[in-house]
């Protein structure tokens, strides 16, 4: 039986690809998990997954964990810009430090594919769009620089270690199962909370600022296609957003639509480290992995809105 593990697997997007991993015929996961912020509810009625509570940071732990495993889709790391701001000590250690122990542990324990979880965040703030790979990368936050040596660990791992890596860069993943209570939460989690709440969200900026929101279930099968493509794309980097871009003030205009009320949102200072404009040129991920994002914001935005409707 192929073993397949998900780093990060108790997280709002990892839990998302261990149900499609599992849904699309994987007889079993393990999940590699400390619980730092992924969590054993997000878990919840999935069968054929196993936690396994490790850090990343202690290579003697993971291990034996990763050895042999047919597939490990790394997406543990704590992800976010403004915490690596104020705190960047940890999440140097797990995104850099952690994330070398993995592809080390995967080419000791000769896995046969590492799928990494890049961030869009290495662009940068340029003014050029959409976001294309060949584009120097320009990272303005540590986070951003870490996830960046990521996706060179992936490529130094393959050329000179012989494990077959692939990099997705992910844009802004929204969905089930994202955590709103924490300072650092994404965006549209927070948005989710507060049109459920009836009350005016907080917009960093003016809210002219735009993203490509990307559905988490389209990113979970993106994953998946990625470790079972052929072996032209080892060692390359690729977007994995949908092609699209979206101010935060039409996504609030649009939760208001759903939602059927008015309550204008409040704006405050832009955050450190923020990036104006994101969107991600998909042609290559559609051309070599068959990317097809099935997903409109309004479609992600409605299932999101329910689950967080029936899940406090």
């Amino acid at each position: 039986m192929s073993k397949i593990v998900v780093t990060g697997g108790a997280g709002f997007i990892g839990s998302m690809l261990v149900r499609s991993l599992l849904a699309n015929g994987a007889a079993e996961v393990i999940v590699l998990d400390d619980l730092s912020s992924g969590k054993r509810e997000n878990l919840a009625g999935v069968g054929g997954a196993r936690l396994e509570a490790r850090d990343i940071r202690n290579y003697d732990a993971i291990a034996p964990v990763l050895a042999g495993a047919a597939v490990v889709y790394h997406l543990a790391a704590i992800p976010s810009v403004p915490r690596s701001i104020h705190d960047p000590i940890p999440s140097h250690d797990v995104n850099i430090n952690g994330t070398f122990n993995v592809f080390r542990a995967c080419a000791e324990g000769k896995v046969g594919r590492v799928v990494y979880a890049a961030s869009s965040s290495a662009y940068g703030d340029t003014e050029a769009l959409p976001k294309v790979e060949s584009m120097p990368p320009n990272p303005m936050s540590p986070y951003a620089a870490q996830k960046l040596m990521g996706e060179y660990y992936a490529s130094v791992f393959h050329t000179c270690f012989g494990v077959e890596t692939v990099s997705l860069r992910f844009f802004n993943v929204y969905g089930p199962r994202q955590d709103p209570s924490s300072p650092y939460s994404g965006v549209l989690s927070l948005f989710n909370r507060a049109i459920l709440d009836r009350r005016s969200p907080m917009i960093h900026g003016d809210g002219e600022q735009s993203r490509d929101f990307t559905y988490v279930e389209d990113v979970a099968e993106l994953c998946i296609k990625a470790a079972n493509a052929g072996p032209h794309v080892l060692g390359r980097v690729y977007n994995a957003g949908n092609g699209n871009r979206y101010t935060l003030n039409l996504v609030w205009e649009v939760l208001q639509k759903i939602e059927g009320v008015s309550v204008p949102p409040v704006y405050g200072p832009p955050r450190e480290g923020d990036v104006r404009h994101s969107q991600a040129d998909t042609a290559a991920a559609v051309r070599d992995l068959g990317h097809a994002p099935r997903f409109t914001l309004e479609e992600g935005l409605r299932l999101t809105l329910d689950w967080y409707r029936h899940n406090g």
